[in-house]
This record gives C-alpha cells, sequence and structure tokens, in this order.
C-alpha cells in the first residue's frame, strides 16, 4: 500500500476520485464566510492538491493562486480550473514556506489538510518549521488579513477527536493565537464498494474495514478549523 506522501506523487486521478466526495453539505464555505466575507479578495491556497479549495472559491474571489510541491496534485487542479471556464486563477509548484510572490499581496491564505505535515515529515525540527511557514504568512498577507487552516479531526468519526500523530501540531496552534472550532466534512460516495475502495486507497485497511462493517455510503469526517488575523 503506497505511503500518502507517495500517493500525492504519482495518484492524482484516485485522489481526486476520493476528494470530490467529500463535504458534500458544502459546510466548508460556509465555515470560511462565517470568518471573512470572500468578494474581491486575493487568495493564496497552500498545499491546494488537486485543488478542492481554489475551485470552490474562484467563483468567489477577485483572485485565487493554487500553490504546492507535487505537480502531479497541480495537473488536476489546472485540469479542473481550465474546464471552468473562469480565468482569475494561477496554478504553480512552491513550498508554502517560500511563496514566489509579492510582499503584502493577499487578503485571504488557506491550508487544508497539508500545514500539518511540516510537523509530522520534520519531526525534529517541526516548531522551526511552523514558525518559519507563520513568518511567510505575515510577508504576503496584507494588514488585517486572515489566515485560515482546516484539519482533520478524525475520519470515520461522529464526533472530533485528536490525532496521536497531530499531537504536537494542535497545541502550537493554540500558541501561535489561532481561534477554532469544528464542522463536519462528511463524504457521499455512489456505492458501498465505492466508499470502500476510496476509503482504503488513502486511509488505509482499518478505515476501509470499518466503512464495510457499517455499510457507510455516507462517510463521517470531523474537520478543525483554524484561524488567525494579521
Amino acid at each position: 500500500m503506497p505511503t500518502q506522501a507517495e500517493i500525492y506523487k504519482t495518484e492524482g486521478d484516485k485522489y481526486e476520485a476520493l476528494i470530490s466526495r467529500e463535504d458534500y453539505q458544502g459546510n466548508i464555505l460556509r465555515a470560511l464566510r462565517e470568518i471573512i466575507s470572500l468578494e474581491n479578495r486575493v487568495v493564496y491556497d497552500l498545499g491546494a492538491g488537486t485543488g478542492r479549495l481554489a475551485c470552490m472559491l474562484a467563483p468567489h474571489v477577485s483572485h485565487v493562486r493554487a500553490f504546492d510541491i507535487s505537480e502531479e496534485m497541480l495537473r488536476v487542479c489546472r485540469g479542473k480550473l481550465s474546464a471552468s471556464e473562469l480565468t482569475n486563477w494561477q496554478v504553480d509548484v512552491a513550498d508554502h514556506r517560500q511563496l514566489p510572490v509579492y510582499d503584502q499581496s493577499a487578503d485571504l491564505v488557506l491550508s487544508g489538510w497539508s500545514l500539518s505535515y511540516l510537523a509530522v515529515w520534520n519531526p525534529n525540527s517541526a516548531r522551526i518549521e511552523l514558525e518559519k511557514w507563520l513568518g511567510e504568512m505575515k510577508r504576503v498577507l496584507r494588514a488585517g488579513g486572515y489566515i485560515v487552516l482546516f484539519e482533520s479531526l478524525g475520519t470515520g468519526n461522529e464526533s472530533p477527536i485528536k490525532l496521536e500523530h497531530l499531537k504536537d501540531f494542535y497545541p502550537w496552534l493554540d500558541e501561535a493565537g489561532f481561534q477554532n472550532k469544528w464542522i463536519r466534512t462528511d463524504y457521499k460516495f455512489d456505492s458501498l464498494e465505492e466508499a470502500e475502495y476510496l476509503s482504503r486507497f488513502f486511509f488505509g485497511d482499518e478505515l476501509g474495514d470499518k466503512v464495510k462493517d457499517n455499510n457507510w455510503v455516507i462517510l463521517p469526517e470531523c474537520t478543525g478549523v483554524w484561524w488567525k488575523r494579521i
């Protein structure tokens, strides 16, 4: 079974098949609008993947730029945005600790299910990397701009839990002054077979078995929303 890091490098289409089923109730956009108005905003989507957030926001904002370190993920993102016939977007390969953008050039920076990898993939220097990222956000955001982060509080859970592999990440967000709330971002699949296959593909056999045993065509998921005004 490939690791998530390997999936991001090679499995853009299959990953998109999974992600396209997420948040079928539209809670992400509602949560964002409760934090900041989107109209006439320049938005950077960091760790954009296949464009889940970028594509959702493009019809509502002035301009959106999607960044990711994986060209494979951005290949799918670029294709989706091109098909939308919108022109207010740009897609670039970039590490979100060092963005190829001007100072104070964005109103909103988003990062969905991505920033935590700085901690997970750099266990010996997690705080250093996170602080470096936060410094970059302060550089690129205009005064009064917002950072909004989405991160898992349990896929396959009806109520939020803190994941063990993110145990050092959650406290850092509190220390850095982020406010937070949680929402449901349940997946809705076309069939039980699809639900089991895609869940097992990305999340592993434990969740795949849970989906099968519970006959989950709708897979519950809790997601944390963290935000900070600069």
